[in-house]
């Protein structure tokens, strides 16, 4: 690196770039075993022999390789602060006069950092090398050297947080001659980990151990928590204090943080590698199917806060989405992480969402292609399920219908499911495939439907998929379809 200048100050590693003191915040280091060391950098997508900036918040991060030959691989990760810029993107600042802009933010691990992470690895942290495919999900050897680590007055802090996930944790106290210790440690991580997994983890645990943020937290920092989390967080003993952390504590994201971890399907399934969450693959089989059918005007039943009817909003094909919910909570969290205030007329007029109870009869359902009943029928009291049918199937009778449920055979997979316990603490009850297929035959023969079983993630010879999915056409629909498939042919 050019013109730069190597020094320690209380601990923390510091470069001189352009006569600016700044802090190197991050160093990642590797050995390959019998792949070059310097592999890492594909999976970084930094070349080792450039030099890399990235205009961040409040300044820039600059990304370089102290040592980059075949036996060891480093990267590091510096950034240069503009406390002025800095003052201006602040929250809030101390008491005092100089507080926004003499302050350690500089030089130790925050949100700062966690954010410059996401912009600067951001395809590390998806899990993305198409060059070294056969690395990404692989555990590889790596050590983390954070020289300065908020700690909250709490030593232990970072041995809590990592130690769960199969880290080696070593912490040095960090003093300044005249105030004594202060409420940081130096931070060395050693450990087998994919490098996707071990960044993941960094980008939540960094504002966790700093317990502040430097940007103002709402709901889809929920979406971003649980993105990052993966499966890892659904079992971390500390998940509660970490969400509340992560979440600035705010009591209605930590809430709904916590309600979604509680539910495994907010993870990756268990024996499954790709990591993507079963609900995101239950809301591509719904779009899939919905499609398929033809259908241009959506009503998502027990929306919640609303990602279905963000996907459906996403495909032209879908020209009137109709999100309906039993609680105004709810709604208005899909309000909020739809952006509906902000969102272009063109697009704002496709969509609208209403306050309604499933049970109930409701005119403004009737006239659209298609309903869906997505992970909605387990929440209903078994009696009150009569009252349901009739409203979607008999009274609003849309031309098709999805439901998809939990199967209840496959909830032994679920290592931190007790036996006999549901999937969510606000289940009522969970069919296994016997029951719900039975259910389907009911209903479709009393109203008038084609029914069709199929299921949603990783099949299980002995339990069936993880969701179970029907998707019901009426009948007069279907016959119309199969003439219209007899006269092509």
């Amino acid at each position: 690196m050019p013109d730069h200048e190597r020094m320690r100050e209380t601990g923390c590693v510091r470069w001189t770039i352009r006569g600016i003191l700044v802090a190197v915040l991050l160093t990642l280091s590797t050995t390959l075993g019998s792949l070059p060391a310097t592999d890492l950098g594909f999976l970084l997508h930094k070349h080792p022999e450039r030099l890399q900036c990235f205009e961040v918040t409040a300044g820039t991060a600059h990304v370089f390789y102290p040592r980059a030959d075949a036996a060891e691989c480093t990267a590091a990760l510096l950034l240069e602060i503009d406390p002025i810029d800095l003052a201006r993107h602040a929250r809030r600042s101390s008491g005092w006069a100089l507080g926004a802009y003499v302050n350690d933010r500089p030089y130790v691990a925050s949100s700062l950092l966690a954010v410059a992470l996401g912009k600067v690895f951001r395809t590390a942290l998806n899990g993305r090398c198409d060059a070294r495919p056969e690395l990404v999900r692989q555990p590889i050897p790596l050590r983390i050297h954070l020289p300065a680590v908020p700690d909250g007055g709490d030593p232990e802090l970072p041995e809590r947080l990592f130690a769960p996930l199969g880290w080696h944790v070593e912490t040095r106290p960090l003093t300044d001659p005249e105030w004594g210790r202060v409420d940081c440690v130096e931070l060395n991580l050693s450990g087998d980990l994919p490098l996707a997994e071990a960044l993941n983890q960094l980008y939540v645990l960094l504002p966790v151990l700093d317990d502040a943020k430097h940007y103002w937290v709402a709901e889809e920092e929920v979406d971003k928590l649980l993105r990052a989390g993966g499966d890892w967080l659904v079992s971390h003993p500390e998940r509660e204090l970490i969400s509340r952390r992560y979440l600035a504590h705010a009591r209605t994201l930590v809430d709904s943080a916590l309600a979604q971890l509680a539910d495994p399907d907010s993870g990756p399934e268990p024996h499954q590698d790709s990591g993507r969450p079963l609900a995101a693959q239950r809301r591509s089989a719904v779009l899939e199917r919905l499609r398929a059918a033809g259908a241009r005007s959506v009503v998502d039943l027990g929306c919640g806060d609303g990602r279905l009817v963000g996907d459906l909003l996403e495909d032209p094909a879908f020209t009137e989405i109709l999100g309906v919910d039993v609680s105004t909570g709810g709604l208005g969290a899909a309000e909020r992480k739809l952006g509906l205030e902000r969102m272009p007329e063109r697009k704002r007029r496709c969509v609208r969402l209403r306050q309604s109870a499933l049970t109930y009869t409701d005119s403004t359902l009737i006239g659209h292609d298609a309903a869906v009943l997505m992970e909605v029928v387990e929440h209903l009291d078994l009696a009150r399920l009569p009252a349901m049918e009739h409203a979607v199937f008999g009274h609003a009778r849309p031309e098709t219908v999805l439901v998809t449920t939990p199967n209840a055979e496959y909830n032994v997979r679920y290592p931190n499911l007790a036996a006999g316990a549901y999937r969510h603490p606000d289940h009522r009850f969970e069919w296994d495939r016997a029951q719900f297929a039975a259910w389907v035959e009911r209903v479709a023969e009393r109203f008038g439907y084609v029914p069709e079983l199929d299921g949603v993630g990783e099949h299980d010879p002995e339990l069936g998929h993880p969701t179970q999915l029907a998707v019901f056409t009426r009948a007069e629909s279907a016959r119309t379809d199969a003439n219209s498939e007899d006269a092509r042919s």
